[in-house]
Protein backbone atom coordinates (compact mmCIF):
# COMPACT_ATOMS: atom_id res chain seq x y z
CA UNK A 1 0.00 0.00 0.00
CA UNK A 2 1.34 3.39 -0.94
CA UNK A 3 1.29 5.60 2.15
CA UNK A 4 0.43 8.85 0.32
CA UNK A 5 -2.59 7.23 -1.37
CA UNK A 6 -3.81 5.81 1.93
CA UNK A 7 -3.42 9.19 3.60
CA UNK A 8 -5.29 11.00 0.80
CA UNK A 9 -8.12 8.47 0.77
CA UNK A 10 -8.56 8.60 4.56
CA UNK A 11 -8.60 12.41 4.46
CA UNK A 12 -11.61 12.23 2.14
CA UNK A 13 -13.77 11.14 5.10
CA UNK A 14 -15.59 14.28 6.35
CA UNK A 15 -15.11 15.18 10.01
CA UNK A 16 -17.07 17.50 12.24
CA UNK A 17 -15.41 19.11 15.25
CA UNK A 18 -16.65 18.65 18.79
CA UNK A 19 -15.45 19.23 22.33
CA UNK A 20 -15.59 16.03 24.36
CA UNK A 21 -15.86 16.59 28.11
CA UNK A 22 -15.93 14.35 31.17
CA UNK A 23 -15.81 14.71 34.93
CA UNK A 24 -14.55 12.13 37.45
CA UNK A 25 -14.98 13.11 41.06
CA UNK A 26 -14.29 16.64 42.25
CA UNK A 27 -10.82 17.09 40.80
CA UNK A 28 -10.69 15.44 37.37
CA UNK A 29 -12.20 17.52 34.59
CA UNK A 30 -11.25 16.75 31.00
CA UNK A 31 -12.01 18.44 27.69
CA UNK A 32 -10.56 17.87 24.25
CA UNK A 33 -11.36 18.66 20.64
CA UNK A 34 -12.35 15.47 18.80
CA UNK A 35 -13.51 14.65 15.31
CA UNK A 36 -13.91 10.86 15.10
CA UNK A 37 -17.61 10.78 16.04
CA UNK A 38 -20.72 9.12 14.62
CA UNK A 39 -24.20 7.99 15.57
CA UNK A 40 -24.37 4.20 15.95
CA UNK A 41 -28.03 3.41 16.76
CA UNK A 42 -31.48 4.99 16.79
CA UNK A 43 -32.96 2.86 19.57
CA UNK A 44 -31.41 3.13 22.01
CA UNK A 45 -29.70 6.32 20.81
CA UNK A 46 -25.97 5.51 20.70
CA UNK A 47 -22.95 7.51 19.60
CA UNK A 48 -19.36 6.46 19.02
CA UNK A 49 -16.38 8.64 19.83
CA UNK A 50 -12.73 7.67 19.42
CA UNK A 51 -10.24 8.93 21.99
CA UNK A 52 -6.45 8.64 22.06
CA UNK A 53 -5.47 6.08 24.71
CA UNK A 54 -2.63 8.20 26.10
CA UNK A 55 -4.88 11.21 26.77
CA UNK A 56 -6.18 12.50 30.10
CA UNK A 57 -9.68 12.62 28.57
CA UNK A 58 -9.49 8.86 27.96
CA UNK A 59 -8.62 8.25 31.60
CA UNK A 60 -11.45 10.46 32.89
CA UNK A 61 -14.07 8.82 30.63
CA UNK A 62 -13.00 5.39 31.86
CA UNK A 63 -13.19 6.52 35.50
CA UNK A 64 -16.49 8.39 35.21
CA UNK A 65 -18.35 6.11 32.82
CA UNK A 66 -19.87 9.17 31.14
CA UNK A 67 -19.07 11.96 28.70
CA UNK A 68 -20.64 14.93 26.93
CA UNK A 69 -20.22 15.75 23.28
CA UNK A 70 -20.41 19.53 22.83
CA UNK A 71 -21.25 20.21 19.19
CA UNK A 72 -19.39 23.22 17.79
CA UNK A 73 -20.96 25.77 15.45
CA UNK A 74 -19.61 27.08 12.14
CA UNK A 75 -18.16 30.21 13.77
CA UNK A 76 -16.39 28.39 16.62
CA UNK A 77 -13.07 27.53 14.95
CA UNK A 78 -11.14 29.50 17.54
CA UNK A 79 -12.93 27.67 20.35
CA UNK A 80 -12.00 24.34 18.74
CA UNK A 81 -8.35 25.45 18.65
CA UNK A 82 -8.49 26.19 22.37
CA UNK A 83 -9.32 22.54 23.07
CA UNK A 84 -6.52 21.13 20.88
CA UNK A 85 -4.24 22.08 23.79
CA UNK A 86 -4.21 20.98 27.45
CA UNK A 87 -7.18 22.46 29.31
CA UNK A 88 -6.94 24.87 32.23
CA UNK A 89 -9.78 24.32 34.72
CA UNK A 90 -10.63 27.34 36.90
CA UNK A 91 -13.97 27.49 38.74
CA UNK A 92 -16.74 27.03 36.19
CA UNK A 93 -14.47 27.62 33.18
CA UNK A 94 -12.43 25.34 30.95
CA UNK A 95 -9.68 27.33 29.23
CA UNK A 96 -11.82 30.44 29.59
CA UNK A 97 -15.08 28.84 28.36
CA UNK A 98 -17.95 28.84 30.85
CA UNK A 99 -19.60 25.50 31.50
CA UNK A 100 -22.26 23.94 33.70
CA UNK A 101 -22.46 20.39 34.94
CA UNK A 102 -24.87 18.22 33.01
CA UNK A 103 -27.02 15.39 34.30
CA UNK A 104 -24.08 12.95 34.13
CA UNK A 105 -21.74 15.47 35.76
CA UNK A 106 -19.94 16.07 32.46
CA UNK A 107 -19.29 19.72 31.56
CA UNK A 108 -21.72 21.31 29.09
CA UNK A 109 -20.06 24.27 27.37
CA UNK A 110 -22.05 27.48 27.14
CA UNK A 111 -22.40 28.86 23.63
CA UNK A 112 -22.23 25.58 21.74
CA UNK A 113 -25.24 25.02 19.46
CA UNK A 114 -26.02 21.60 20.95
CA UNK A 115 -24.78 18.83 23.19
CA UNK A 116 -25.28 15.13 23.87
CA UNK A 117 -24.68 13.56 27.27
CA UNK A 118 -23.86 9.89 27.29
CA UNK A 119 -23.25 7.05 29.68
CA UNK A 120 -20.57 4.63 28.62
CA UNK A 121 -22.03 1.28 27.50
CA UNK A 122 -19.04 -0.23 25.73
CA UNK A 123 -15.52 0.26 24.48
CA UNK A 124 -13.06 -1.31 22.10
CA UNK A 125 -9.32 -0.71 22.33
CA UNK A 126 -7.52 -1.10 19.01
CA UNK A 127 -4.48 0.79 17.84
CA UNK A 128 -3.77 4.11 19.53
CA UNK A 129 -7.44 5.01 20.16
CA UNK A 130 -10.34 3.50 22.11
CA UNK A 131 -13.75 3.43 20.50
CA UNK A 132 -16.16 4.51 23.24
CA UNK A 133 -19.86 3.68 22.78
CA UNK A 134 -22.18 5.96 24.70
CA UNK A 135 -25.93 5.86 25.20
CA UNK A 136 -27.46 9.32 24.89
CA UNK A 137 -29.20 10.06 28.21
CA UNK A 138 -29.69 13.81 27.76
CA UNK A 139 -29.44 16.28 24.89
CA UNK A 140 -29.98 19.94 24.32
CA UNK A 141 -30.08 22.51 21.55
CA UNK A 142 -28.82 25.89 22.74
CA UNK A 143 -29.07 27.78 19.43
CA UNK A 144 -32.04 28.32 17.15
CA UNK A 145 -31.64 26.26 13.98
CA UNK A 146 -32.82 27.34 10.53
CA UNK A 147 -32.49 24.77 7.75
CA UNK A 148 -30.57 21.54 8.07
CA UNK A 149 -29.04 21.01 11.52
CA UNK A 150 -25.80 19.71 10.00
CA UNK A 151 -25.36 22.98 8.08
CA UNK A 152 -24.65 24.64 11.43
CA UNK A 153 -21.75 22.47 12.62
CA UNK A 154 -18.06 23.18 12.38
CA UNK A 155 -16.19 20.87 10.02
CA UNK A 156 -12.44 20.29 10.07
CA UNK A 157 -12.31 21.68 6.51
CA UNK A 158 -13.75 24.98 7.83
CA UNK A 159 -10.42 25.57 9.62
CA UNK A 160 -8.58 26.09 6.33
CA UNK A 161 -6.91 24.43 3.38
CA UNK A 162 -3.90 23.21 5.39
CA UNK A 163 -5.79 21.60 8.31
CA UNK A 164 -6.52 17.87 7.97
CA UNK A 165 -7.41 15.01 10.27
CA UNK A 166 -7.02 11.37 9.48
CA UNK A 167 -4.56 9.54 7.34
Amino acid sequence: MENSLKKTALRMIPYGLYVLTAQAGEDKTAAAAVSWVTQASFEPPLVVVCVRVASFTHQVIQESGAFALNILGKEQGQLASTFFKPVVHEGNQLSGTVYRSGTTGSPILEGCPAYLECTLVGSLLEGDHTVFLGEVVDAGVQTEMVGRPDDHILWVKDLGEKIFYGG
